[in-house]
């Protein structure tokens, strides 16, 4: 199975008699409240998801992964992994000790405070993103972050509460489950949506290749317009219970909000997902991409600058339903002009959806929009 991000798969959790000490001192340490948003990092870097993060970013490793993509120990990370926080909250200096707490005042993890830096907004904004433009989502949510940055390992105390605990996988749990299936290759496919039958196409191509798929929905933040995280899952679930063999295909959630970094986020989706276990992670076209801010096939153009990633990029093209052939297809293996095609819209989709209505069947499985349907309104508002 594939290696570790880094190497090592990372632990954070307390030991249970540390966790005891440190929780018959909390009244002696500087406590920071962080937002659901952290909290979902936080997870992720103690159960190793986001593997070799040991914690929130020193200024050293955030101006490296700004500059170049890759952390001040030469291991490639496509944007910084930050904690912010107020003048007024820091109470605390170098080397201290503080308590992350959530909005309920639980103790959530441990930081060691190693480095309290300045940065500038824009910069962040721009190098990250490739815009200034606060109608990107993204952007608006770096000018929205608080003076300082925090820097320092964390070590978990409490875990935040699963959204959906019966999907909720770590990935020393599915590195144990795919090795209990016995896939040596696994395929990893990352989405916000309910699957249409395009998402379906390029899944089981993929699968076509490897021993078994890993479905892993975004569950968190994400913009107006995209789709509830409980629809996303209600549906693949719908979808693999009538269309998939069930020895072939995992559904696990992935809790983390979305950034709509485009390109970047690419690479950060296929570093998380080499840490779950995965040596193949399906590229399609405008991968976390918003608006018209990157290219269609940028996401598939930045994996050339890093030929050391490990995981392997499965590109797809555009999809669409071709009359004449009679199925899916991609611009690829398809001779036949535009018109005789049915394109998988995302736009379109929803405001079929939105009128209450089934989209045709060569688009989306009906099953799968009954599931949809079902909810007055299946979207963020």
């Amino acid at each position: 199975m594939i290696q570790p991000h880094g190497g090592t798969l990372i632990n954070k959790e307390l030991p249970k008699i540390e966790k005891e000490r440190i929780l018959g001192e909390l009244g002696e340490l500087e406590k920071i409240q962080v937002n659901p948003q952290t909290l979902k990092v936080i997870k992720n870097i103690c159960f190793g998801v986001f593997s070799p993060l040991e914690g929130f970013m020193s200024e050293n490793d955030y101006k490296a992964v700004l500059e170049h993509m890759y952390l001040e120990n030469n291991i490639a990370w496509p944007f910084p992994i930050v904690l912010d926080a107020s003048e007024k909250e820091i109470n605390f200096s170098n080397d201290d000790n503080i308590i992350l707490i959530d909005s309920a005042e639980t103790p959530i993890a441990l930081m060691n405070i190693d480095d309290i830096y300045n940065y500038d907004k824009k910069e962040y904004a721009e190098k990250v993103y490739g815009t200034l433009d606060r109608d990107h989502p993204g952007v608006d949510a770096v000018f929205n972050l608080k003076e300082k940055l925090l820097g320092g390992e964390i070590y978990l105390i409490n875990a935040p509460k699963a959204i959906f605990p019966n999907l909720d996988l770590k990935p020393i749990e599915t590195r144990v489950l795919f090795k209990a299936k016995k896939w040596e290759r696994v395929v990893a496919f990352q989405t916000r949506n309910p699957p249409h039958l395009g998402h379906e196409y390029v899944q089981k191509a993929g699968l076509t290749y490897v021993d078994g798929l890993f479905i892993n929905p975004v569950i968190g933040k994400k913009k107006q317009g995209d789709f509830l995280d409980k629809v996303i899952i209600e549906a693949y679930q719908e979808l693999i219970k009538l269309y998939y063999p069930k020895d072939r295909v995992v559904l696990s959630t992935f809790e983390t909000e979305m950034r709509y970094a485009g390109p970047k986020e690419a690479i950060f989706h296929a570093i998380t997902r080499k840490n779950f276990g995965c040596d193949h992670i399906i590229i399609g076209r405008d991968h976390a991409g918003v608006g018209d801010y990157y290219g269609p096939y940028d996401a598939h153009i930045i994996f050339e600058n890093f030929p050391d990633l490990g995981i392997e990029p499965i590109f797809f093209r555009s999809f669409s339903k071709c009359n004449k052939c009679g199925s899916v297809v991609s611009d690829k293996i398809c001779p036949h002009p535009p018109e005789d095609h049915t394109f998988f819209s995302g736009t379109k989709i929803r405001e079929i959806l939105n009128s209450g209505k089934i989209p045709p069947p060569d688009i989306m499985r009906p099953e799968v929009a009954k599931i949809i349907l079902k909810y007055d309104n299946p979207f963020v508002i």
